[in-house]
């Protein structure tokens, strides 16, 4: 058996720990690799940080000192996967004296842009290097998509693309209900919600010609007039059913360097449950929808006919969310991602065992 230490940011209830480690926990096991994950900041952090809260200093103080002592402790792991960056704020030199152990380094956003731009531009001096360090260093690399991959070359030869992957046989299409209301679907985080307001106007003008329903999870909804506006709460036990009532699935982004980092995790969610989807073509989106499973649109007018020939020909629809079941199957599963991940762990420890 082969003991593996997942160090994710946040908690269980993040993305993040859910689809880049805990998914894999039960498959890694049957090949023969036990992976433990532990967490620096637990869902309290995220609960506070969403709510608008400040988290407590003292906890996040005691955070850190959990996550030193877990890392000295370690001795009895082969190998660890450092989701993101072991500590925030903390320079790379420090993180190599405290983990002592090779590691896959695993990242599905820019981080590299975490200091050098943004509120956190102010650290550029001392920080803005800390991921050409952390890659440098890793005995492996697994990017989300393809832009991640190519900037992960730069300090590292050894880097595979292993996307934000879907559980297919819990994501998967229901039966659906006909309705005179075509109902656009969108599921994201506070952080992300902003872009939404590119598709106000297209939708408003949707709506002038049939009925509407704009369903937003996890983040604010922006007010489109004539819409029916449906403003919900993330909840996984509620997000496969809640998809499976989209009649599209939809994903805008701005082209910039932040959101070119990005994976389509949430437009592969509503493919792998039938949903066809319209999205920016930025980042990880354009590899993920090809032209018979969704539309890639840039400007409101591009929005406003993609949402027309989907609303207008159910059987366009429908046979869009079946093509983007199996494209989603064969390439953007679990099944598929599993054993690029335990093919990874297991070289690196061969190397280990070797030297």
């Amino acid at each position: 058996m082969i003991n593996v230490l997942g160090l994710s940011l946040y908690g269980a209830k993040a993305a993040s720990h859910r689809v880049r480690l805990s998914q894999f926990q039960s498959g890694l096991s049957e090949v023969g690799i036990k992976l433990e994950i532990k967490s620096l900041l637990n869902n309290y952090y995220l609960k506070q940080k969403y709510s608008g809260s400040k988290p407590s200093l003292f906890r996040i103080l005691q955070a850190f000192l959990a996550r030193v002592s877990t890392l000295r402790n370690a001795k009895d792991f082969d190998l660890a996967i450092i989701y993101g960056e072991l500590f925030p704020l903390m320079p790379a030199c420090i993180e190599k004296r405290l983990l002592l152990l090779p590691y896959l380094f695993d990242f599905d956003d820019a981080f590299y842009l975490k200091y050098i731009s943004g509120k956190l531009g102010i650290f550029k001096p001392l920080l803005g290097r800390k991921f050409e360090s952390v890659m440098s260093n890793a005995a492996a690399i697994t990017a989300g998509n393809q832009h991640l991959a190519s900037y992960a070359r730069q300090f590292n030869k050894n880097v595979i693309v292993l996307p934000s992957v879907v559980d297919t046989n819990n994501y998967r299409p229901a039966l659906k209900v006909q309705s005179e209301c075509f109902t656009v679907g969108w599921i994201g985080s506070p952080t992300t919600a902003p872009y939404l307001e590119a598709l106000v106007e297209p939708l408003m003008l949707l709506s002038k010609e049939k009925l509407v329903r704009f369903v937003v999870m996890g983040g604010k909804a922006p007010k489109v007039p004539g819409v029916e506006v449906v403003e919900l709460p993330w909840s996984l036990d509620e997000e496969v059913s809640l998809i499976q009532s989209f009649d599209v699935g939809v994903m805008p982004l701005p082209d910039s360097p932040w959101a070119r980092g990005k994976c389509a995790y949430k437009l592969l969610q509503c493919m792998a449950c039938g949903v066809p989807v319209v999205a920016s073509p930025v980042g990880a989106n354009v590899d993920a929808v090809p032209s018979t499973c969704g539309i890639l649109v840039s400007t409101p007018n591009e929005w406003l006919e993609a949402f027309r020939v989907l609303a207008n020909d159910p059987d366009q629809c429908n046979r869009m969310g079946n093509a983007a079941r199996v494209w989603v199957v064969q390439n953007y599963s679990l099944d598929v991602a599993l054993p690029i991940l335990s093919k990874a762990i297991n070289e690196i420890h061969a190397l280990k065992r070797s030297l």
